[in-house]
């Protein structure tokens, strides 16, 4: 059994400085709307959700936090809801999480409670929603209202802290560059645990007074079918969209098609635009700092490039090598360590002062750890990650992201990861590694034909599969070895 404490949540003083802040300001604010949440077949109107969350809030035990099983549906959306309506933390924890990963969360986070359906090796006491709904807590915007576990290639999942300010300054943000209005439908069929479904899909909705409509699984006929006005996906939903074109055709009459949480390569973008009648936006953010970077809903959307700071952000571009010094051009083509800053940012990752001290640097700027251009406009384009991707080839730095977009551009291409391997001429010469068909030579020129020259791989290697760690993320150190 998981052994559990609350010791973490040492922030939770009466206010002193008199600022408070209401999330859900829409709402709250008094006027309905109905079907306001729809999940799968299940909906919800304003104030339904306000009565449902206000009563799951008033059975909340003590301060919290509350973990949240948090499976596709209105269970969910409610207690998240209530949780954020109570001032208490919540913590949602993926369905298909298994013991080892969900008690390190639970144990992290000092979790006090549980909602949703109870795992066997969870111990925690059950949110019973009281008779009555408890009125919305204003609290202190500098507080933490969600601590949401992100993995990165070793070690256990770390705790990021978003406060309800850092939450609405993003949210906020977003309704500018997409103009987005209480008039919209939002519609997705994305995870309720990550920042992109839960946080921008379902409380940027509730925030701005939009409807939004889960389709609980991302299918395509589902997308067809939801009537929104803006959809959000991931680069996979995308795809499937476009293999079925009857389906994708169904949302040329949303004004904007949203892509983000991983690159979406170059003949996927020109597939959507040519069904859809638009190109889709294109977006860039992490879990520790909400969406910095994006197209706008009226201006330039270019395959392969995330656009420009959101309001409130600011990003650079520091040298690839630690120990350089000097501006990074914005050239479109020098490869530079991006750093960002804004209110959107989370406030640090719990109980891993390492953590926090290695990703901010002295001046205060966010080191993302991805590897980014900007050209003279301040568009910018990912090109890998600064622990994996950056290859130094002939002189050349080069980011292996950019290289791997295009090769899963070529039909051969299912899966592929690039490496750059040791090599007595080029110090490290470019290798992709392809689950897929030959012959390589064709892929090499794909790769020239597409990028520089320097940028083409110098060896292709066949594999049946990739090498994955436990949450199916590439582990590119074991490539060659």
């Amino acid at each position: 059994m998981v052994n559990h404490r609350a010791t973490w949540w040492t922030d939770r003083q009466e206010l002193t400085d008199g600022r408070t802040t209401l999330l859900l300001t829409s709402l709250t604010a008094g006027h309905d709307l109905d079907r306001a949440v729809v999940v799968g077949d299940d909906a919800l109107s304003r104030s339904e959700l306000l009565d449902r969350a206000g009563r799951f809030a008033a059975g909340i035990p003590g301060d919290g936090p509350v973990a949240v099983h948090a499976t596709a549906s209105l269970d969910t959306v409610v207690a998240v809801t209530g949780c954020l309506l109570a001032g208490v933390p919540v913590v949602p924890v993926p369905p298909d999480s298994g013991p080892a990963e969900r008690g390190h969360v639970l144990r992290d986070s000092g979790a006090t409670a549980w909602a949703g359906a109870c795992p066997d090796d969870v111990s925690l006491p059950p949110v019973v929603p009281g008779s009555q709904p408890v009125t919305a807590r204003e609290t202190d915007p500098e507080r933490t209202a969600m601590l949401l576990y992100t993995s990165g290639t070793t070690g256990a999942p770390k705790g990021a802290q978003l406060s309800g300010g850092a939450i609405a300054a993003g949210l906020d943000a977003l309704f500018e560059v997409w103009d987005w209005t209480p008039d919209d439908t939002v519609a997705h069929g994305l995870p309720l645990f990550h920042v992109h479904g839960l946080i921008l899909g379902v409380l940027g909705s509730l925030r701005r007074g939009s409807r939004v409509v889960h389709t609980v699984k991302p299918q395509p006929a589902r997308y067809a079918a939801a009537g929104g006005t803006v959809y959000f996906g991931v680069p996979t939903v995308w795809n499937r969209i476009v293999e079925e074109p009857e389906s994708a055709r169904a949302l040329a009459g949303a004004r904007l098609l949203v892509s983000g949480s991983a690159p979406l390569p170059a003949s996927l973008f020109e597939r959507i635009a040519g069904l859809t009648g638009q190109a889709p936006v294109e977006r860039y953010g992490m879990t520790e700092t909400m969406i910095t970077l994006s197209a706008t809903a009226g201006g330039e959307r270019r395959a392969g490039w995330v656009g420009l700071p959101v309001p409130g952000a600011t990003t650079r571009l520091a040298p690839a090598e630690e120990g350089e010094t000097g501006a990074v051009p914005d050239d479109g083509e020098t490869v530079g360590r991006l750093e960002v800053r804004g209110p959107m940012l989370f406030g640090g990752y719990l109980n891993r002062p390492d953590a926090n001290a290695e990703c901010w640097s002295a001046d205060g700027w966010f080191r993302t750890g991805d590897l980014a251009v900007r050209d003279a406009g301040g568009f910018h384009r990912i090109v890998g990650r600064e622990s994996t991707d950056l290859i130094k080839s002939g002189g050349y730095r080069i980011g292996s992201g950019e290289i791997e977009a295009v090769l899963l551009d070529h039909p051969a291409v299912a899966e592929v990861a690039v490496v750059g391997l040791p090599d007595p001429d080029l110090g490290q010469k470019i290798v992709a590694f392809v689950v897929g068909e030959g012959p390589g030579e064709a892929l090499i020129d794909h790769v020239a034909a597409q990028l520089s020259r320097h940028k083409r791989p110098r060896e292709v290697v066949f594999v049946d599969a990739l090498p994955r760690n436990p949450m199916g993320k590439v582990q590119k150190k074991l490539l060659g070895t």
